[in-house]
């Protein structure tokens, strides 16, 4: 008998069933299949711009940094401001997601734009969101080749663009919607990835001496460009 078997079956024998119960197994069908929603805080519930606002707000409170773009074709140009502004080489790694393979990069021809999975030695890694939490300042990445994880945590500086248009008011709407969209299981792009990262700000900590350190397990710089939506 394995560890997991010994605490699941001290569980069972507290709560004096089986597990096998054809009622507590609905209950855990049921639940699974209708994804019932807890409470949605009033906060997040706010016309498109001023939705837009929180967002923008609770990044910066994060440490995170936020600028608005009209259009995603303005990215190329963002992100070598970004990179120019902080003094870093201007090279940055993304993943195979089409909306940032279609941008104009050739507009900054002295940006290196490589493609894939970070090693661990690059500096920048650039993601596309699919979405956004308003109330909380928290982007939703989805992991895959198109947005490998290692750049959401590898790079010092991670760049992430987020469509307006994908940001909404709480979390549970942002869930919603991807199960929507990719369905409940399945392989992807059919179905849901193997993770679902919820970021809010740069990485931190504060266990030694209850002082703040950015960047202890990840990148130590949050950036968000922001495209489109009301101003």
């Amino acid at each position: 008998m394995s560890a997991r078997d010994q605490i699941f079956g001290s569980i069972r024998r507290a709560l004096a069933v089986t597990g096998e119960e054809a009622s507590r197994k609905k209950i855990v069908a049921d639940r699974i299949a209708d994804h019932p929603r807890g409470v949605i805080p009033a906060r997040g519930q706010l016309p498109d711009a001023e939705r837009l606002a929180l967002l923008v707000g609770k990044i910066e409170a994060a440490a995170g940094s936020v600028v608005r773009l009209a259009t995603i074709e303005e990215v190329p140009a963002a992100v070598a401001d970004y990179l120019r502004t902080d003094g870093l080489p201007l090279a940055a790694r993304r993943g195979a997601d089409a909306r940032l393979a279609a941008l104009p990069w050739e507009r900054e021809p002295a940006l290196a734009v490589t493609v894939g999975a970070s090693s661990g030695d690059d500096l920048v890694g650039l993601s596309h969101a699919t979405a956004a939490v308003a109330e909380t300042g928290t982007l939703v990445l989805l992991s895959g080749p198109d947005n490998p994880t290692t750049l959401n945590f590898l790079p010092d500086h991670h760049l992430v663009v987020v469509a307006a248009a994908t940001v909404v008011g709480d979390l549970e709407t942002a869930l919603a919607r991807l199960r929507e969209e990719r369905g409940a299981g399945g392989t992807p792009p059919s179905g849901l990835p193997r993770a679902v990262h919820l970021i809010t700000g740069p990485s931190r900590t504060a266990d030694i001496e209850q002082t703040l350190i950015l960047g202890a397990h990840g990148p130590r710089r949050l950036h968000v460009m922001l495209v489109g939506g009301p101003a």
